[in-house]
């Protein structure tokens, strides 16, 4: 009976990793929604691709204060001082982004998705490409 269960178990594990797979090497070209701000104070530097904040995803599930009153996001592209340390410690994003509320730290390219040398800003266009395609690799 054990055996069976185990059987069919990996068949299940096999099949979900050649989906994943398969859905992965057909990723489309990544753009930035109106709205999204590109956060890029410290990733050049720090060898890292600029964040990329989907600004109406998070706004459809939260309201204003959620971010600007409770976590004292200022209402202006590059008005905080954010940086991964900060993070860690559970201010601004990583206020939810702590493993529990939402993914933790630990998934860099979840965030860390812009081209590099993108300048901090407010996103206004669904024209403009400013996200890199998954598996591409850091600034070096």
């Amino acid at each position: 009976m054990r055996q069976k269960k185990h059987y069919g178990a990996t068949r299940i594990l096999i099949t979900a990793l050649l989906v994943l797979t398969l859905g992965l090497i057909s990723l489309p070209e990544l753009q930035a929604e109106y709205g999204d701000v590109v956060i890029n104070n410290y990733s050049d530097e720090s060898g890292m691709r600029p964040v990329v904040f989907p600004h109406w995803f998070h706004r459809i599930r939260f309201r204003c204060k959620v971010c600007h009153a409770d976590l004292g996001f200022k209402f202006e592209a590059g008005g905080n001082d954010i940086d991964m340390l900060k993070i860690i410690d559970g201010e601004y994003c990583g206020a939810c982004h702590n493993g529990d509320v939402a993914w933790s730290v630990e998934n860099c390219d979840l965030c860390h998705s812009g081209k590099t040398g993108t300048a901090t800003q407010v996103h206004e266009s669904t024209l403009q490409k400013l996200t890199t395609p998954a598996g591409i690799n850091r600034v070096k």
